[in-house]
């Protein structure tokens, strides 16, 4: 289903820095049916609306309660998550003519991607990082044990500045992508969060998977 205009514009949005909107609802088709021509080609794929950008108005505090200052706009060029063994570069991925959200490639050492409607990691609301969990015939992708991050692993995400953003895991979840959690991964936040996303659940015959794996973490610190 193509994406109304003035939803594309809105998403858009998120890149300027100017005040957002609140997520509504069918932005999450935007993360589940994006991931994943790797991982489930049979994704509904329509995102119907935008999710929220930086700026955008507070609905939620950080978990651990620990103010940290916001960073300002610096796209993401690298992921270090060592409790799983990630060390992989991230690429930008926008809006497709359809409307729908772009993904990683499918290649051996196909790198994570940062969705450039959402804030990039580090400013004030949630900015969201998808990746295959595997890429065809070339095997395992990158987020291929994000489902055994827990509360308190550390993400670093190296920015374009020289800066890296630290984050800690607030939960993680397991849900059938059916009732993805909108409003848990886009909705307005008062802190620099991050979303981790890639699919989950045992492999289906036809191809695919029915789940989706998504880690919540906070910005906890910086480093240089």
């Amino acid at each position: 289903m193509p994406r109304r205009p003035e939803a594309a514009r809105s998403a858009r949005s998120g890149r300027s820095g100017r005040p957002g909107r609140t997520a509504r609802t069918g932005v999450a088709l935007a993360a589940c049916g994006l991931l994943l021509a790797g991982c489930a080609a049979h994704a509904d794929s329509s995102p119907p609306a935008a999710p929220v950008s930086a700026g955008g108005s507070a609905s939620a505090s950080a978990p651990s309660g620990v103010p940290v200052a916001p960073l300002g706009r610096s796209l993401p060029v690298g992921l270090t998550i060592a409790s799983i063994g990630v060390h992989a570069s991230v690429m930008s991925v926008g809006l497709n003519p359809d409307g729908t959200v772009g993904v990683p490639p499918i290649e051996a050492n196909a790198p994570a991607a940062w969705y450039d409607g959402t804030p990039t990691p580090g400013q004030t609301g949630p900015s969201v990082i998808l990746g295959h969990v595997t890429v065809g015939q070339f095997g395992d992708g990158v987020f291929l044990h994000l489902s055994r991050m827990r509360p308190g692993d550390r993400i670093e995400v190296k920015r374009q500045d020289g800066s890296t953003a630290v984050f800690t895991v607030d939960r993680v979840q397991t849900v059938g992508k059916s009732a993805f959690p909108t409003s848990a991964v886009y909705g307005n936040v008062d802190h620099p969060a991050l979303r981790l996303i890639t699919c989950g659940g045992p492999h289906l015959s036809g191809g695919g998977y029915p789940d989706n794996v998504i880690v919540y973490a906070s910005l906890t610190g910086t480093a240089s």
